[in-house]
């Protein structure tokens, strides 16, 4: 089964890809490996939460906005190589704009390590950082980052 065909089993739609905010691009093959710009909650043009996990965002809420993150950053690999192509998730970089006190980054990042998985079978397991940070950009809660393998 390929990954368009897995992706239309679960129902999954990709998403458009989303723009660039400054002056990078959302994905950059090198080699074998697709590496993808940080993607925030976006769907449809708009944010979907802003402010701390811990405070502002619930972390259940947060592990949904980190799979949408996932989700564009797919997108963004989509855009660049195909879907299709993608032969392993290499490794995930989440990063958390988390309240003080606030250390559950990792459940708030498995909402997208959890997607790759589904989409993805055995070839979506990954290295993976989890990150809590003061501030993201537009006040976003969560930013997820992705390389994959592509064949």
């Amino acid at each position: 089964m390929t990954n368009s065909q897995r992706l239309a089993d679960l129902g999954i739609e990709l998403p458009a890809v989303v723009p660039p905010l400054a002056a990078y691009v959302p994905a950059k093959r090198f080699g074998e490996l697709v590496f993808t710009s940080g993607q925030l909650p976006v769907r449809d043009g708009t944010l979907l939460a802003t402010g701390k996990v811990g405070a502002d965002i619930a972390p259940t809420e947060a592990a949904g906005l980190a799979r949408q993150c996932a989700l564009n950053a797919l997108a963004a690999v989509d855009a660049l190589v195909g879907i299709d192509a993608v032969v392993s998730v290499v490794k995930v970089v989440g990063f958390v704009a988390s309240a003080p006190g606030f250390n559950g980054q990792p459940g708030v990042i498995n909402g997208a390590s959890e997607l790759l998985g589904e989409i993805f079978g055995d070839a979506g397991s990954h290295a993976r950082s989890a990150v809590g940070v003061s501030e993201l950009p537009l006040d976003a809660p969560v930013e997820v980052e992705l390389t994959v393998a592509v064949g």
